[in-house]
């Protein structure tokens, strides 16, 4: 049986248009280590049963704002991570908010690179 059989999502990438930039966003935002992954790539670490991304870069991937929306697990740091998101110039598109039904926080934001992507947590 594969781990990923009660995931909806396997695995995600976010395009970016400057890896290092993206990767010192996403590390201090998240307060998180990504691990290289070949030349073009960084992944977020994950734990042994979880799912994980990476931050991409591809001539055929583009960063935007408009595509799908992938949110990223700052579990009992939302606001925090929200603030360093600020501090490192993301527009903040929705704060933080809580989902109906006992199922915790999100907030969304423009990255470094342009994308759209989320922040969601139980707590914050």
């Amino acid at each position: 049986m594969s781990k990923f059989t009660n995931n909806a999502i396997t695995w995600f990438e976010i395009p970016t248009a400057d890896l290092e930039r993206a990767t010192k966003f996403y590390e201090s935002v998240l307060d998180v280590q990504l691990i290289p992954y070949g030349e073009a790539s960084k992944v977020f670490p994950r734990g042994e049963e979880g799912v994980s991304g990476c931050l991409t870069y591809r001539e055929a991937s583009k960063p935007s704002a408009d595509g799908a929306l992938v949110f990223l697990n700052a579990d009992g740091k939302l606001d925090v991570s929200v603030k360093r998101a600020e501090g490192l110039g993301a527009k903040i598109t929705v704060p933080r908010t809580e989902i109906p039904g006992g199922f915790g926080f999100f907030a969304c934001l423009i990255d470094s690179e342009g994308n759209h992507v989320g922040l969601h947590s139980t707590r914050f």
